[in-house]
């Protein structure tokens, strides 16, 4: 336990929310698990604040309801109480969400909830991002067929430092008033863990663990018919955990709200039953969104070279914005309201578009990546993904530069030539001996097909050969074959 102390712990303060004021009027509904419908309010952005028609008139700072926004945009999948929603209109509340640190990035199934917290922060809340460097190393069972492996602790450290930095990236860019702070923290839970003593923890917490109600989680039901190794008593405890979690933000940090993805909902209402029988309190909420999925029901989020992740370290950001680029139609308009800030009149404009004659293929598209990306990756990284994707397309007069094919020679195929090997060969050959295409003969029928290009210009000619003038700053060229087959070759 040594090495324990040396584990990140992070803490940021940047905003501090202004109380809100009532925006509806609501009529309370008992009972755990609500799905409600409310008639539709338009809401506006003006300046640095969100702001509802209904509200305007009162204050200048007023915000629309950050659970009506959710409902609206397809955010809100259950909340376990709803009167959360006038609490959001009367007063700022506090909300957290927890990024067990499983790999060095997060990956796009744990976009959903940075924008969900995202939402809470630009209606005025303040909230907590948990990295859970105690959690992780037992391993949440919600929707898995088998127990996760056990991470070593340089491992985890890493993991936990990767995720913190990701999280701090992606929150500090939303832009609120100046005035504000303390709205942002980014905590480790080892850091109480680590002081946790078993048996005082089974009995200040265990005995009020009822282990029917445990049992009858659906991650636990799920793991013990579907998976012949069963459940270990270390996953089964995971409710436990992260349930104290709760407890102790709600005791330490006025946390009294927890929101996740909907299979999370055994792990969220573990805590507030903690909550209500330690402190007997009925303050503490869960809200839990959905995942995310295609039109077809299959998890979108991965593509066939893995997960999508959210550090440029991982996927560049010129990689992540060709994956919204590619969206399908029929998905795309549900993404721009789930994964966006736009508003909903602007959405509903994108989505009219796409019925004209004169509609241009993939714009809603391109707006879908240039939002998501911009919102990982910064003003920084969009430009570079666009610049990169003007520049990679075949026949585009944009100049090439090293930089622009080096910033993408991760995300495609590529090769290390000396200099002998490439100059005065014929284009025909070195797209051959590169691996670009199988034989000579398919690459004399692209050419006259019109498919071969070298750094983005069409080659003509069969008998076109490399010179000194076609290397790229003296260092790389640039091979494709059609629109999507590339082969950056780096000359040794």
């Amino acid at each position: 336990m040594a090495v324990a102390a040396s584990i990140l712990r992070t803490t940021f303060f940047l905003l501090k929310p202004h109380p809100k004021i009532s925006i509806s009027s609501l009529i309370p509904v008992t009972g755990t698990l609500h799905h409600r419908h409310h008639l539709r309010r338009n809401y506006h952005f003006t300046g640095k604040f969100c702001t509802s028609q209904s509200t305007q008139q009162h204050t200048q700072f007023a915000r629309p309801n950050v659970v009506g926004v959710l409902e609206e945009r397809g955010l809100l999948d259950s909340l376990t109480g709803e009167n959360l929603r006038s609490i959001c209109s009367d007063s700022s509340v506090r909300v957290y969400c927890g990024f067990d640190p499983t790999a060095e990035s997060l990956h796009l199934g744990n976009l959903i909830g940075l924008i969900v917290l995202s939402w809470f922060l630009r209606c005025g809340h303040s909230v907590v991002a948990l990295v859970g460097g105690a959690t992780g190393r037992v391993g949440d069972p919600s929707g898995k067929s088998l127990e996760r492996p056990e991470l070593d602790i340089k491992t985890l450290e890493r993991n936990i430092s990767g995720i913190s930095d990701t999280i701090v990236k992606i929150l500090n860019q939303i832009d609120v008033s100046d005035d504000f702070n303390d709205s942002i923290r980014v905590l480790n839970n080892y850091d109480w863990w680590k002081d946790v003593k078993l048996l005082d923890f089974l009995k200040d917490v265990g005995r009020f663990a009822r282990v029917n109600t445990m049992m009858s989680k659906e991650s636990v039901k799920r793991r013990l018919e579907s998976s012949d190794q069963g459940l270990s008593y270390t996953e089964f405890t995971y409710q436990l955990l992260q349930g104290y979690d709760f407890v102790h933000l709600f005791k330490t940090e006025n946390v009294t709200v927890q929101i996740g993805g909907s299979d999370q909902w055994g792990n969220i209402t573990a805590g507030t039953e903690l909550i209500r029988k330690l402190h007997q309190s009925d303050s503490a909420f869960g809200l839990t969104f959905p995942l995310l999925l295609k039109s077809d029901g299959t998890k979108f989020g991965k593509s066939e070279e893995g997960a999508i992740w959210l550090s440029p370290l991982m996927l560049s950001p010129y990689k992540f914005y060709q994956y919204f680029f590619s969206v399908p139609d029929e998905d795309v308009v549900r993404f721009l309201k789930i994964l966006t800030f736009l508003s909903l009149e602007e959405i509903e404009q994108i989505a009219m578009s796409m019925k004209n004659d004169g509609y241009v293929p993939n714009s809603a598209q391109r707006r879908l990546a240039e939002e998501v990306t911009r919102f990982v990756h910064g003003s920084d990284g969009l430009e570079e993904a666009i610049k990169a994707t003007e520049a990679l397309r075949p026949g585009s007069e944009t100049r090439l530069d090293w930089k622009t094919i080096e910033g993408i020679a991760e995300d495609v195929p590529s090769c290390s030539l000396v200099y002998e090997r490439v100059l005065d060969v014929s284009v025909v050959d070195l797209s051959v001996s590169t691996g670009l295409i199988e034989s000579k003969s398919a690459a004399r029928r692209l050419l006259k097909q019109g498919g071969l290009y070298l750094n983005n210009g069409r080659v003509d000619n069969e008998g076109r050969k490399i010179d000194v003038d076609d290397i790229v700053d003296g260092k790389v060229l640039l091979l494709s074959a059609g629109k999507k087959n590339k082969m950056v070759v780096r000359i040794a």
